[in-house]
């Protein structure tokens, strides 16, 4: 049976005035929207700007033939999609370095003293290595007169165009040039998906591990690729010392990110992917929040 939504609303404008309407109908896709998706709507369906508060009163849902397409106005909004590991107290990243301390400076039972009764605050404390969880390199990581994270405009790291290339790591751990053609790569984002993310929190995820050759790096970088992450502990192959990827490439001021997962969930193309980490300065690796945005609806 079709639902449709009946209300009143009530939109406030930053620069002063507002409008209302009662008793205004629309067609919803599901039993049930919210008020937010449905204030989101209609600021959208009649292109308004400056919007402030919104009230939706009145909502009732009830049974009757829709009388246009069906609309969720979420589809509108763009689908978010977390890349990064959880970081957890004890959390081993890369074998061999420490793991993360978390903990209070002040807990919320010590913050009663300094507050009113009812008012209590937790102040965190984290002492951890800069290559934990899901992190960026940046060329200081590599090259002692390269920028850091203070000195990279934040163009390199947010809302970047990108492709997603899969390699699944039960064909190869070896990822060559060849891999990476006939792929639409230039000033792009190229995520590498491997699977070995399956392995995360586990002694299999620091061994035999997918890596990209330097051939494969210097293609990258003469492609003017602007990032390039990997699902894997490493871009480079660790079974040595040398690590030819991440000189290739942060000598390009191509960042890198390692330790991405949920690749699967991504198309190919057709979003945009954000690694940003905080300005610290005399830094060259950092956590990151990785996530890719996908607009649900173009239309």
């Amino acid at each position: 049976m079709d639902k449709r939504v009946k209300f009143d609303f009530e939109i406030y404008f930053t620069n002063g005035g507002n409008i209302k309407g009662e008793d205004f109908r629309l067609d919803i896709a599901g039993v049930d929207i919210t008020d937010k998706e449905l204030a989101d709507y209609i600021v959208k369906d009649l292109r308004l700007l400056m919007v402030g508060k919104t009230n939706i009163i009145n909502k009732q849902i009830f049974n009757e033939p829709h009388k246009r397409k069906p609309v969720n106005p979420a589809k509108s909004l763009d689908l978010l999609i977390d890349l990064s590991h959880i970081i957890e107290d004890g959390l081993i990243t890369y074998k061999d370095l420490p793991a993360p301390i978390i903990c209070d400076y002040l807990s919320r039972e010590d913050s009663k003293q300094y507050y009113e009764e009812g008012t209590e605050f937790q102040i965190g404390k984290i002492e951890m290595v800069t290559n934990t969880g899901t992190y960026i390199d940046c060329p200081f990581h590599r090259f002692e007169n390269g920028k850091d994270l203070s000195g990279m405009k934040l163009e390199k790291f947010a809302e970047l165009d990108a492709v997603v290339i899969r390699i699944p790591f039960s064909e190869t751990l070896e990822i060559t040039e060849d891999h990476l053609k006939n792929y639409e790569i230039r000033n792009k984002a190229v995520l590498i998906h491997t699977g070995w993310d399956i392995y995360w929190r586990t002694d299999t995820y620091f061994e035999k591990h997918p890596y990209l050759t330097q051939k494969a790096a210097e293609y990258l970088r003469d492609c003017d690729v602007k990032l390039v992450g990997i699902d894997s502990v490493n871009i480079d192959n660790t079974s040595g010392k040398a690590r030819p990827v991440h000189t290739t490439l942060l000598s390009a001021e191509i960042i890198i990110v390692e330790h991405l997962c949920n690749l699967h969930l991504l198309p190919q193309e057709g979003f945009t992917f954000s690694a940003v980490p905080p300005k610290f300065k005399g830094m060259g690796t950092f956590p990151v929040r990785a996530f890719a945005s996908i607009l649900k609806n173009p239309d």
